[in-house]
């Protein structure tokens, strides 16, 4: 019974917290992401007051986190919309990689890791914050400019990199050989390709099978069947998460928006626990040793960043302006760079307080960037000086084919 009342209590705090910091967040217009992390360090292992009690059911809930992110995820997008953005945005997807993987590899290597390390570090500074760019576009008014959709544009191509990263790096987690990781890798395409291909062709019937008129029956049908089918994919080391975001791939239609609306408040629930969980695994006291790293990571991370959007936005026919503004908007890290480093956080120590200083840095920087980018670069190109405002952007057309009509990665976008 006392441990039950500790547990209680603890839980109630952690959550009261949780809900205040967000709110704290809402007024100052910046995500919440690094109040949570902040929160996590300061109640975990070495912070000012660890939550002993809590932290086993703590754990389980943050699994449950990185399951939901990846489920919504899936769900924001039809079999189509992903096939049609693959053969479309490839090239701008391949430029992501080599120019955001690179600095994060480079960095591994030069700090002796082992190659699990590497590729985790890798996939950390690669993949950009969805949640935190979406936010920035919709308060700075940027919903119609013409360079939003090419920003999506490589978001989708990083989405649909995980469901291939993610088993890679979860076979190598588990210690298996080069055959082995190649295998699981196999194994993860084939059912991705799969599931691609029946919700194509099957999808409304996919769709009818887990519809309902009853809220409470739809939510306890997907989010059941997510996690039954995220805990077989772990059991084939093809990850939780991957399982999870084909599932919400195989979703789609008037389904896949209802469950959406169900879900959101769950995932953004344990989304905030995962974060918490993350900063609790955490060693503050190992965090200043690796501020050096993390601030140049971040330097050089954040030009590839930029770098990345304007050559997509430039592919796209957009100008100079637009093509500053695309790549600034990519810039900051967040949910996903935390999931990577959350896996592999165990088997390569000085990970966790890297990534975690890394992403505090990054998620603040990200707005920043977004907004100054554009005026900078006219600045540098002798078009007045940077707090001049900018020219008037027009309406973009309606979006090409390649676009995600819903591109509602977070429930604002239309």
């Amino acid at each position: 019974m006392e441990h039950t009342t500790i547990l209680l209590i603890e839980l109630g705090a952690v959550i009261l917290g949780l809900g205040l910091v967000g709110r704290f967040a809402g007024r100052l217009g910046m995500s919440p992401i690094p109040l949570y992390l902040l929160g996590g360090l300061a109640f975990g292992h070495g912070g000012l007051l660890p939550l002993s009690t809590s932290e086993g059911f703590i754990e389980v809930g943050a699994e449950i986190g990185v399951i939901l992110l990846l489920l919504m995820l899936g769900l924001e997008y039809s079999a189509s919309e992903l096939v049609t953005n693959l053969r479309t945005q490839y090239p701008s997807g391949l430029v992501d990689l080599l120019l955001n993987a690179t600095p994060g590899a480079l960095a591994g290597w030069a700090l002796g890791w082992e190659p699990v390390g590497v590729i985790a570090l890798a996939g950390v500074t690669w993949i950009s914050s969805s949640g935190v760019i979406a936010k920035v576009l919709t308060e700075l008014g940027r919903l119609g400019n013409r360079e939003t959709p090419v920003v999506l544009g490589v978001l989708v191509m990083e989405d649909l990199a995980m469901a291939v990263y993610l088993p890679l790096l979860t076979a190598l987690l588990a210690g298996v050989s080069l055959a082995g990781a190649g295998l699981t890798l196999t194994i993860a395409l084939g059912t991705a390709g799969l599931v691609l291909f029946l919700a194509l062709r099957h999808g409304r019937l996919i769709s009818r099978a887990v519809s309902s008129d009853n809220p409470e029956a739809l939510l306890l049908v997907v989010l059941g069947l997510t996690l039954l089918v995220a805990g077989i994919a772990q059991r084939l080391q093809v990850s939780a998460a991957v399982g999870a975001f084909l599932v919400g791939i195989a979703i789609s239609g008037e389904v896949a928006h209802s469950a959406r609306a169900l879900l959101t408040p769950l995932r953004d629930l344990f989304a905030a626990v995962f974060f918490v969980f993350f900063g609790l695994s955490t060693v503050p006291a190992n965090i200043p040793p690796v501020l050096l790293p993390a601030l140049l990571l971040a330097a050089v991370s954040l030009a590839t960043k930029i770098a990345t959007g304007w050559y997509a936005a430039r592919r796209a026919g957009i100008g100079a302006r637009g093509r500053a503004r695309a790549g600034g908007a990519l810039v900051a890290r967040g949910e996903f760079s935390i999931v990577i480093a959350g896996l592999a956080a165990g088997a390569q120590p000085g990970l966790a307080p890297l990534a975690t200083a890394y992403v505090l840095l990054l998620v603040i920087a990200g707005p920043l960037a977004a907004r100054w980018t554009e005026p900078v670069a006219r600045r540098l190109r002798g078009g007045g000086p940077p707090g001049a405002p900018p020219a008037p952007t027009p309406p973009a057309p309606m979006p090409p084919a390649s676009t995600p009509p819903s591109a509602d990665r977070t429930g604002r976008l239309p």
